[in-house]
């Protein structure tokens, strides 16, 4: 009986490695390499796209229906040899466990192939979800993540993605404009959109340009703020084990009403003592425009794509560039940073009980090690051009329409004009996780620079949704409440 049951279990684990062996066979055949290099590269391909061209390919299906015998044939032989060891084991105490093979569907083959197309980079391969459009590489990194190519047919508005980047579209289908590598309804004037807010500057930099400029710290993206600290001198040394607070501000709405900021770097020249065990660390708020702090959001260093700090020794010297390049693809608008430092520090036992509170004593050896000093703190961005009183007009008609009960729609110019304000103020909201809205910074540049309470906010965004809605037939872009 026991030789038999090891035969068994050889004969069982020969037909489960020939299976395994029959499915990594199939993705080196040359009739499925022919299909991959078939499918075309220019535009993104939906699930629904590649079942399409996998139907249609005779030799590949000639293939995949050889498989599909042969796996039939070693099911049933896996079968087969489990009935006879439960035969066997009659006598056994226990009975023996084994699983049979799943059978992999055509759907995860058409999967595997997204996953071919765009999560094979840099020698490193992962596996393509195409309801987030990411890559979920088998590094942890996004190594192997390729660039997605736009989405193009059926009833989106791109017919054609750029050639310079894929990833965004180069021309747009009949009612549609292009737009900074998407496509706007034709019946969006953009142009007139500037009349309010200039979102188009003479700083509007190129990606490359951009990074260049800041890596050159360049005095053109320089923007003065206000330093505001309680608890930190800058150019002096100080404790930082317990939590320092730091505020760059612009005070627009005393100083500079006219203009709405933007950033999209931030720098600081940090210095510590010889032979320092600190690691500062730091926590960044920005109020888009002004409000409380609680009105203000979290940079979410090094998560869904967004920068992390990089750090530069300067030469012969003890200080250290701390660099933020938020560049094009995070800029956001700013009014005040505000900055927390906390910092992890292999202290010395006869500090440990210390407050940190106390004066800065250089002499103390032991106490030297763990002051730092912030000599410089810089805000890159530029600013736009804002006419506060011509927004508040329009949006004082919408809420007018609305509060008499009179067609919201009656005056769509204003309307499209609003829609396009409020999705290109959104659109430079900071990142969030997949499946999660974006926070609404139209609302608080209407609470902080037009001065609209909650309910007036509330009614002109109502009107804002339904037009959208009802008239244009475009469905809503879900955000969360930040002001």
């Amino acid at each position: 009986l026991f030789q038999v049951s090891i035969c068994g279990l050889c004969g069982y684990a020969f037909a489960l490695r020939r299976t395994s062996t029959c499915l990594s066979l199939f993705l080196t055949l040359d009739e499925f390499k022919s299909f991959l290099k078939r499918l075309p590269a220019t535009h993104f391909l939906p699930v629904s796209s590649v079942h399409l061209l996998w139907g249609s390919d005779w030799d590949l299906q000639n293939r995949y229906r050889l498989l599909q015998s042969s796996l039939e044939a070693q099911r049933l032989k896996i079968q087969r040899t489990a009935r006879k060891l439960f035969g066997l084991s009659i006598r056994c105490h226990h009975n023996p466990n084994h699983q049979m093979p799943r059978e992999r569907s055509v759907l995860q083959w058409l999967n595997r192939v997204q996953s071919f197309l765009y999560c094979n980079e840099n020698g490193f391969w992962g596996a393509f979800l195409e309801s987030q459009r990411m890559c979920v590489c088998h590094t942890g990194a996004t190594l192997c993540q390729r660039p997605i190519p736009c989405v193009i047919g059926g009833n989106n508005s791109c017919a054609m993605c750029s050639l310079a980047n894929i990833s965004q579209c180069g021309s747009c289908n009949k009612g549609y404009k292009l737009y900074r590598g998407r496509c706007e309804p034709q019946n969006v004037d953009s142009e007139r959109s500037e009349q309010f807010i200039s979102f188009e500057t003479d700083l509007d930099f190129q990606d490359l340009e951009l990074k260049y400029l800041l890596q050159k710290m360049d005095s053109r993206l320089h923007i003065h703020t206000t330093f505001i600290s309680n608890e930190v001198r800058l150019e002096t040394f100080f404790d930082p084990r317990w939590r320092k607070r730091m505020s760059l501000t612009l005070k627009s709405n005393k100083n500079r009403m006219d203009y709405l900021h933007m950033i999209v770097g931030l720098s600081m020249k940090i210095c510590q003592m010889r032979n320092s065990s600190v690691d500062p660390m730091f926590f960044i708020y920005v109020n888009p425009f002004s409000g409380s702090h609680s009105e203000g959001w979290s940079m979410p260093f090094g998560e869904h794509g967004y920068p992390r700090w990089e750090k530069v020794r300067l030469q012969n010297s003890q200080c250290f560039n701390w660099t933020l390049l938020l560049g094009n693809r995070w800029k956001t608008f700013f009014e005040t940073v505000h900055i927390y430092l906390r910092s992890r520090a292999k202290v010395p036992t006869v500090l440990r009980n210390d407050t940190g509170q106390g004066p800065v004593d250089l002499s103390d050896p032991n106490k030297r090690q763990i002051y730092i000093k912030i000599s410089d703190i810089q805000v890159f961005g530029y600013s736009l051009r804002f006419n506060a009183d011509l927004l508040r007009s329009a949006v004082q008609q919408v809420n007018q329409s609305y509060t008499q009960g009179t067609q919201f729609y009656s005056s769509s110019s204003i309307m499209l004009l609003l829609l396009d304000i409020r999705e290109r103020i959104n659109r430079l909201a900071p990142p969030v996780a997949p499946g999660k809205p974006q926070l609404d910074l139209f609302s608080c540049m209407l609470k902080h620079r037009l001065k609209l309470n909650n309910s007036e906010m509330i009614r002109v965004n109502h009107a804002l949704d339904m037009y959208n809605t009802e008239i244009l037939k475009q469905s809503d872009q879900l955000t969360t409440k930040l002001c």
